[in-house]
């Protein structure tokens, strides 16, 4: 995706804007860099470890990796063209700098451990540039140390070891006793046609390989040939094909390569209320994400991001004794409760945390993703084995049983109720296991599953629609909206009058033009839900509004930051981006609602998208 324009040189408080931030990843981590070129997010070696580079949540002692011209200069940015590999070209009145930014990958494809590399090419005229690898206290957990090793930079922090290496980025300066951390350092001169790298490398309670110099910028140029190569097997030439692209691009980034397992997001900590409070912890695997993923990249093609997320599903489930849950961490364990640490936040905004609170609920929608991603799998060509079968025939016997209970919900609130999303989730999980049955993929007692998808869908009818609202309800006799309900104008559930009317009364209660808040009472705590105002351009391409669906989607890729990122909510007033980030609903919204509208929109009105 092009840039969008130019950023002026920020300042410290620009740094704290979520919306300067491209994220660059190599399968196992994933790296915030913001428009003056500092990395300030970055846990080595894996994405879930306690960061080595966090000033986005803790200014002072949260660490980062700095490099930017010296004086007054303008950036201008993009992603290299089909990849996740971000180039910025630094301005000064004194000449042009490019620098290439890469989390690399090896020969035989991903590292056994994190590698950065940072690549600095003199455009035109002299730059004089600053650069700085500057460990944080790991959330005040431990305190950085640097030594020396031969002729290499070594710096400890807890049990993470990181190499600082370069070439042509002039004599490392190293001091231990700088507080409140000790840095690598130096400074260097680009001219026109000059070449210099940066690279660190890190380990977690290992060895650490130390690789030669001279391999550094080609590991930047195989990487950047490895995501090309992923992109031409991306399908997609539709409307809106760059930024359906880079969303793809942006969940691949979320892809946990050694399980299969896809976070939600690759952050912690970055607050949804302006008061604090709704600080969760983003860095693991929601069923309902990694349904959604595997729905979208089975159209896109790409097989084998497929088949290991619904592996390591399927695998993670049997591992629990066969019980569903909401989320696991990456390497497919239980989540265990939450810790707090003594950092400040984002803005100040606390508390910094790890772990989520919501693993252990009630959530009936899982029930509907998890059947949804089996049947996208079947239905393009794949086969279930037996075991899997038994599997999911045990929970759709599970789902006739649980649909009536109250649950969390898809927002995980603490209040249990019979959410109307959630009883729309369990007809869905019914719906698909009858058809599994149907073509074969699982046995089971497929009757007693009609039987009670349809009294799932009469219930729903008669007791969460309100005439006076004109609208599904959050839940049954209550007058408050919930935008998830427009995920069930996609799932089939409702594509006829009652959802259109839906829509109406959704976008007039929390609407802020194509932007909207997740539920009633949210604009009193929070910003609009990018992945809400997503589903309700698809709802409208659903229930037959065409033209309207349009509209809304070419205003809200609008919405995406300079390089194409989404976070998870978008303030109405002024554009600022809230929660973590990049945020895999998001993206998975952006990309659903693009196949969805260009599925059932004439091409007639799609024409010059």
């Amino acid at each position: 995706m092009p840039s969008r324009g130019h950023a002026a040189h920020p300042s410290p408080a620009d740094r704290t804007d979520l919306r300067t931030y491209a994220a660059i990843g190599d399968g196992r981590t994933v790296a915030l860099i913001a428009a003056d070129g500092g990395i300030d997010w970055l846990p080595m070696p894996n994405l879930d470890s306690t960061p080595v580079f966090a000033r986005i949540i803790d200014d002072d002692h949260g660490g980062c990796l700095e490099l930017a011209p010296e004086g007054e200069y303008s950036v201008r940015r993009s992603y290299v063209g089909g990849t996740n590999v971000l180039r910025t070209t630094f301005t000064t009145q004194t000449g042009s700098a490019r620098v290439t930014d890469a989390l690399v990958t090896g020969v035989a494809g991903r590292l056994p451990w994190a590698q950065l590399v940072r690549r600095i090419e003199g455009v035109s005229g002299e730059v004089r540039f600053r650069w700085a690898v500057r460990p944080g206290t790991r959330l005040r957990t431990a305190s950085p140390w640097v030594q020396k090793h031969g002729g290499t930079q070594l710096l400890q922090v807890g049990s993470t070891t990181l190499a600082v290496l370069g070439d042509g980025v002039g004599a490392m300066r190293a001091g231990g006793d700088e507080f409140p951390f000790p840095a690598v350092r130096g400074t260097f001169v680009t001219g026109a046609g000059s070449r210099h790298v940066l690279g660190v490398v890190s380990t977690h309670d290992e060895p650490l390989h130390v690789p030669d110099i001279a391999h550094l910028d080609a590991s930047l140029d195989r990487t950047i040939a490895g995501w090309r190569e992923w992109s031409r097997e991306f399908s997609y030439e539709g409307p809106w094909a760059d930024t359906v692209q880079r969303s793809a691009l942006a969940l691949k980034l979320l892809v946990y390569a050694p399980t299969g397992a896809i976070a939600a997001a690759a952050t912690t900590s970055l607050p949804e209320n302006p008061d604090g409070g709704k600080n969760w912890d983003y860095r693991f695997a929601w069923v309902r994400d990694l349904a959604y993923t595997a729905h979208a990249l089975v159209r896109f093609g790409l097989r084998e991001e497929t088949h290991a997320a619904i592996s390591w599903l399927i695998r993670t489930i049997r591992r629990h004794d066969g019980q569903l849950g909401v989320m696991y961490t990456l390497r497919g364990d239980a989540v265990d409760g939450t810790t707090e640490y003594d950092a400040p936040g984002w803005r100040g905004i606390g508390p910094v945390v790890s772990g989520n609170p919501a693993h252990d609920q009630l959530q009936l929608g899982v029930y509907g993703d998890l059947f949804a991603v089996c049947r996208t799998y079947v239905d393009a060509g794949n086969v279930l084995d037996a075991d899997t079968g038994r599997l999911l025939a045990r929970l759709a016997d599970e789902t006739c049983d649980l649909w009536r209970n109250r649950d969390s919900g898809m927002w995980e609130l603490p209040e249990l109720e019979h959410y109307t999303s959630s009883k729309m989730g369990c007809w869905q999980a019914l719906r698909d296991a009858v058809h599994l049955a149907e073509v074969g993929a699982i046995m089971g007692s497929s009757e007693r599953w009609e039987t009670e998808r349809d009294r799932i869908a009469l219930w729903v009818r008669e007791e969460c629609w309100s005439e006076d609202l004109g609208a599904y309800t959050m839940m049954p006799g209550s007058p408050r909206l919930d935008t998830s309900v427009l995920l069930h104008a996609e799932s089939g559930f409702d594509r006829g009058e009652r959802m259109s009317r839906t829509i109406d009364a959704l976008t007039d209660a929390l609407g802020e033009g194509a932007l909207i808040y997740r539920y009633t009472g949210m604009a009193d705590e929070e910003h609009t839900f990018v992945a809400s105002a997503f589903w309700r351009a698809g709802a409208l391409a659903c229930v037959g509004r065409h033209d309207e669906a349009i509209a809304a989607m070419d205003e809200l890729v609008g919405h995406a930051n300079d390089v194409g990122i989404y976070s998870e909510m978008i303030a109405a007033d002024d554009g600022a981006f809230w929660g973590n980030l990049p945020q895999a609903l998001s993206h998975l919204a952006v990309i659903s609602a693009a196949l969805t509208i260009t599925d059932v929109t004439p091409a007639r009105k799609l024409a010059g998208h």
